[in-house]
This record gives C-alpha cells, structure tokens and sequence, in this order.
C-alpha cells in the first residue's frame, strides 16, 4: 500500500502540480467543473425519485408531478384511432357483369318454365316431373303443379316482373354484405306486393334467394389501406398534468392511465434518458461558448481572470440550485403554479452588473433564463418573466449614486417589470382570471424584494472573497463619515476641499471619455490622505506666512513632499481600502519632477557636486489606468489655476492645456490607454469645471455696499410684537 501511495504522490508532484501552474489548465478545469455542475443540476428534473409499479399493483407511496408537462395519452389516442377506423366504409369494386349474368340465369329457368307448362303433349304430372328436372332448386310440391298450371300471360308476367325487381336493385348496388337483408327486403316488400297468385311470389321469392348476386365485391386491400390511413389522420390526444396534482394516491391501485402520467413524468423505473441528459449538456456547453467567446472578444480582463471566471460560475450555479429550491416548495395548488415566477433571476443579474460588467450580465441572464426554463419544465412563461426581471436589474443599478438604490431596483422597478410580465404572459395563456392575476402580481412584488435582499446581502461578501470593487462599495467609500476623510478635513482641511474639486474635475472627465467616474471621484477624496502625516508641510493647509520648507533644504522638502504617495499607501491598506483606490493613490504623481524644490537646488550656490534630476522625481509608478491618469491630470490642473492670477476663461483653458501638455511630453501618459483625442476631450471637461469655480464676479461700487449694510443693519433691527406689529407699528411681513 505504502509505495502505491508514493507512486500517487510522485505522480501528483511530477504532473498535476505542474499541470495546475499553467493557466489555461486552470481555466479549462473552472469551465469543466462548472459544466458537470450545471449538468446535473439541470439533469435532476429527467432523473426524479422513480417508482416500481405496474398496473393491477398498489401504490407504495403518493406520487404528485414535480412539474408541469403535456404528454401523448396513448389510451385516448387508441381509442380515437378505433373509431376513426370503424367509421370507414368498406371498399368495393363494382362487377359490370353480374347483372347480365343474373338477367341470363332467370331467363334460362324461365325460358324452361314457358317451355314445360306450354307443352300440351304432356299430362300435368309429367310436366310437374319435367319442371322438378329442369328448374335447379327445389320448390314446394304445390308450386310446380301452380305453374304447370299457368297460362302463358301469368307466367310470362312472373318473368317480366322478376326481372324488373332485380335489375332495378342491382343497379341500386349490392354488396356482399348486405346481399341477404335486400334479397328478405325483396321477397316480403316488393314481390308480396305484386298481384300474383301465392305460388307464383313463393316461386318469385326462390328464383332471387337463387340467382340474385352482388355487383358490389370486397375489396379488402383497399379498405386496409383506407382504414390505416383515418387512423394516422388522428391527431395524439395530448392532456396535461399540473405541477402538485396527484398523480396516484398511497394504496392505490395502479391503472393504465396512472402508469402512463408517471412514465410521462419519468417516475417510473426506467433506464436514465440519455438523450434528455445529452440535450441538456448541450445546451450547457453553448451557453458557456457563447460567453466565452464574448469575454475573449469583448473583455479579456475578465476571461484571463480566474477569479472572474469562479465568480461567473459560482453566481449561475447559485442561481440554478436557487431555482431548483423554489419550484420544490410543495404549497396551495393555485400557488403551486405561480412558483416559477419566484425564482430571483434579478439578483444574479444585478450581482454580475454590480461586480463584473452590465453587458456580460444581460448576455448570462439571457443564457440563464433559458436553463431556468429547462428547470421549472420547459414552462416559457417563467424563463420569459425572469429575462425580463433580469434585465431590468441590470439597468436599475447600473448607475448606482447610493446604496438605497438597490433596494428601490427591487422594490419599485423588478417588482413592477415582474408583475407587468407575469399579468401578460398570464393574460395570454390562461385568459382573465382573477385569481391568477392575483396571485402573480403578489408573487412578482415578492420576488423584486427577494432579489434585492439577497442581492444587498451577498453583495459584500462576494466583494471580499474576490477582491472586486464594485460601485456600492465605492459608494460606501465616498460618504464623508469614513474615518479617513473625517481626519482629512479635521486636520488637513485645505487637502480635502482640494481633493473635492479633484474629484469634481476627474469626474467630469471620466465621463467625457469613458472612465469609470465613480471610481475617479472617490480615488480623488483619497489620493491625498498620505499628507496627513506633514499636513503642516503643504502650502494649502499653512494658516499663516510661515513655511516650514524655507528652514530645510530643497532635496529634504522633495522627500517630504514625495513621501505623500507612500505614506496615502501605507494608511489605505491599514483601512483595506480596495486596490484601485490604492493604484489612484500610488500613481497620481507617477514619475512627475517637483519642479519647484528643483530649481530652488540650482539655484542654490553652495551646491557644489550639481543635482541630480531623479532625486527630486516622485517614486511612481507612472499611472496604468485612464483613471489614475485623470485623477493625477485633475490634481495638476486644479493646483496651477488656485495660483493663477485673474482666471479667466481663456488663461484657464491655456494654463489647462500647458499642464496636460507638460505631463504628455515628460512621459507620464505613456503607460494609460488614452489617446489624443481624449486629452483634449479631457481639457475641455476641465475648462468646462473650472470655469464655473472660478468665475467672475461683480465689483460693487462703494456706495452701493454701504447701502446693502444700511439696509442689513435696519432689518436686523426689526422685531415682530404679539400682535403681529413691528416696533414701528407696522404690519410686519
């Protein structure tokens, strides 16, 4: 045992772990569990609890459907397809010439019978003799002595009217089977309704039980052939069995039509259905093709994310085991039907726009409604309502300002998108009823408010098992009780209202050209906090004319200076702000020169060995991001114009630009995705800002403000009485 366990363990040193370095083999075990899982979630509706029961045996247990389903009843269609066949008329095949066979036959006898009884050589009993010869049947004794008997008109009209009874009824058509009933119909109506003698109708009567033949003959292949073809007419009489409708009782004694709703409903003993399986796997791995290929298109930061990737899968597979729990539920039936419309589609919705990207989560709802649909038994009414809830989650917060927005997503805009969807759909499959449409309106407020609390729930852990940043937690970042930015404005207030109109100008940038603007404003509030250390140090917190920087040299004030990045580091990982914000806080300043301690060294005369321009650049790294390029440009922008002189329009949009310019040219832009033209774009939006900061204003006339002050110190003198009079007595307004 020991060195087959050695053998594992060598074999998992050598290949797997290696194996698991690689990141595609990484990914490609990611997709691979979250297919299986998928699978067989999906799969568990085709492979229920089952049943070993015949038909004639007592039920173990009480069996309700798990789901609603619309099947074959192959005993009504059976008997539909019976009575389709014996509806069908028999075939036959007309016989041309079996009227004029019949007419010569009667002839024959008849010509025999004129013959005989017209013979007078003969004595009576020999022409009786003679007829019981040539007549092929036998008569009664009484009617060959009658027609030997008959003169030539009697029997020539026996003839005449025989021949007429049968010519008119064979050219009516007989058939086989009805060749009996017309020859008894012929002898007791027709024939006993002529005015002949007795003999002469029981003579009658024997010539058509005799020769009368029909023209109408079987045809049985063709019949076959017609019978088959009315019973494949017949549509499948389908009937449908409702979600918790009992299907068998306990003790109940199994019928043909129990057996066949449980077959339909795969509770029975049976091999596993591969090809329900094989269909479900399928639709699993194009679900997956197609947001991969999405991601690989589209956003390559979350498809070369394994963590993204987890997240993804987690959140769907959550979402399915979630809607495979709700439809479980066993209530009231008219609640029993409604369950699919509970099942919170919008909260994997908003999740996924919240933490990853709004575009992916309407793709995934999209693919996820459809494995919804598969789960709650191929019911499109519930895959239709939770696209339609998701996609409307997604919109709902894909502006987030503050956190009550979640709950208003679900409160106000889900739970309306839900009940309109659920009265629709209800509207057109069940008609106006009044209970339904009830019962789905409630259900659909319950689900708006089920999604947000699980959305608002979740939310955070999600955040910190993945290390994802979302707008709600930037939001929660931004409240200006955060200790941070308490401490911010307590002791550095002139670095905070600073970082205000940072925040305000990046922002307003990030939306010119496609940034993150939360993002940007709250790494604006945070960029500076690493000034609180020396806020003293930092022209726009100094009070007073005394700068600490004229007592030390410039290289020791470029390294306070500079400190700030590092030191707003250190402090925002003890508060475990998010990594973003860090990058902003690391990166505002990238490699940028502190020009004014620069020059202050050159221009220093006891500085004899030179300076060295790198020791007066920030650490950096230069910024990655176009956020942290905005924030670092916005920063610059902002510190310049405070200094400017008279800023006008115009010297603030060439002060801008210059400052944009400057930090292009020394490099700083080289490492974040913006372009030219979105520099520009980004010194308009600062112009646009700063321009309302640092507007004009109107330069009153001497005169003009000390009668303002006059008039403020008459009103202030002013006091209302009880009576609603002034002091001057009067009415005060």
């Amino acid at each position: 045992m020991a060195p087959i366990l050695k053998q594992l363990m060598a074999l998992f040193r050598e290949k797997v772990f290696p194996a698991l370095r690689n990141t595609t083999t990484r990914r490609l075990m990611i997709g691979f569990g979250f297919f299986i899982l998928t699978t067989t979630i999906l799969s568990l509706n085709f492979v229920p609890e089952r049943l070993d029961i015949k038909a004639g045996q007592p039920s173990p247990k009480t069996v309700k459907a798990f789901r609603t389903i619309e099947f074959e009843d192959r005993i009504k269609t059976a008997e539909a397809k019976r009575r389709a066949g014996e509806a069908i008329n028999k075939v036959h095949d007309e016989n041309s010439g079996a009227l004029e066979q019949v007419i010569k036959n009667l002839t024959a006898v008849m010509n025999k019978v004129k013959a005989v009884s017209g013979n007078t050589e003969l004595a009576q009993p020999d022409k009786v003799n003679q007829l019981k010869k040539d007549i092929p049947f036998s008569l009664p004794e009484g009617v060959y002595i009658s027609l030997v008997k008959y003169d030539s008109a009697t029997v020539q009209n026996i003839d005449v009217k025989t021949r007429e009874i049968v010519s008119r009824e064979m050219n009516k058509g007989i058939s086989e089977e009805n060749l009996d009933k017309i020859k008894t119909s012929l002898k007791e109506e027709d024939v006993a309704a002529l005015s002949i003698p007795k003999d002469a109708k029981v003579f009658m009567g024997a010539l058509i039980d005799n020769y009368l033949e029909p023209n109408f003959l079987y045809n049985s292949e063709a019949t076959e052939k017609k019978i088959e073809a009315a019973m494949e007419a017949v549509a499948p009489v389908r009937v449908a069995v409702q979600r918790g409708e009992k299907i068998i009782g306990e003790g109940d004694i199994a019928t043909p039509d129990h057996i066949q709703k449980l077959e339909a409903l795969g509770l029975l003993k049976a091999p596993v259905p591969v090809s329900a399986v094989l269909g479900i796997a399928i639709l699993v791995g194009l679900g997956m093709t197609v947001v991969m290929i999405y991601l690989f298109q589209h956003r390559k930061d979350i498809y070369g994310n394994e963590n993204y990737l987890v997240l993804i899968s987690l959140i769907v597979i959550s979402a399915l085991s979630l809607a495979k729990t709700v439809i479980s539920i066993e209530i009231k039936p008219e609640w029993s039907a409604m369950l699919g419309y509970l099942i919170p589609m919008a909260a994997a919705s908003m999740l996924l726009a919240i933490l990853l990207d709004t575009k992916l989560a309407l793709l995934v709802t999209a693919v996820l409604s459809g494995m919804v649909g598969v789960i709650t038994g191929n019911e499109l009414r519930f895959a239709l309502v939770g696209l339609i809830s998701g996609v409307v989650g997604v919109y709902s917060v894909s502006k987030l300002s503050q956190r009550s927005d979640l709950a208003k997503a679900g409160l106000v805009y889900i739970s309306s998108a839900n009940i309109l969807a659920i009265v629709s759909v209800e509207l057109v499959t069940r008609g106006v009823n009044s209970t339904a449409l009830a019962v789905g309106a409630v259900v659909g407020l319950l689900n708006g408010i089920f999604s947000a609390i699980l959305t608002i729930g979740v939310l955070p852990y999600l955040e910190s098992a993945f290390g994802i940043t979302s707008s709600v937690k930037l939001l929660e970042l931004a409240n200006p009780g955060q200790p941070l930015l308490k401490r911010l404005l307590m002791e550095a207030p002139g670095t905070y209202h600073h970082s205000i109109i940072v925040g305000n100008l990046a922002e307003a940038a990030a939306d010119a050209v496609g940034g993150d603007s939360l993002l940007v404003r709250v790494g604006s509030y945070y960029h500076d906090i690493g000034k609180l250390r020396r806020a003293y140090f930092f022209i726009e917190n100094q009070l007073t004319s005394e700068n600490p920087h004229d007592k030390i040299t410039p290289n020791l004030s470029t390294l306070i200076i500079t400190s700030h990045t590092k030191d707003g580091t250190e402090m925002a990982r003890e508060q475990k702000l998010p990594k973003p914000i860090l990058d902003i806080i690391e990166q505002h300043h990238g490699t940028s020169l502190v020009s004014f301690f620069f020059y202050c060294a050159l221009d220093n005369e006891k500085n004899e060995r030179g300076v060295n321009e790198e020791d007066f650049r920030y650490e950096g790294p230069k910024p990655q991001t176009k956020e942290a390029a905005l924030v670092m440009m916005a920063d610059s922008v902002e510190a310049a114009v405070r200094a400017l002189q008279k800023p006008t329009p115009g010297r603030i949009e060439g002060l801008v630009r210059r400052v944009i310019k400057d930090k292009l040219q020394d490099g700083q832009l080289d490492e974040c995705n913006l372009t030219f033209k979105d520099l520009d774009t980004i010194a308009l939006a600062f112009v646009r800002v700063l321009s309302g900061i640092f507007h004009t204003r109107v330069e009153y006339p001497e005169t003009v403000i000390k009668e303002i002050e006059r008039r403020k110190a008459r009103d202030a003198g002013i006091r209302k009485q009880p009576s609603g009079k002034s002091e001057s007595g009067q009415q005060a307004t």
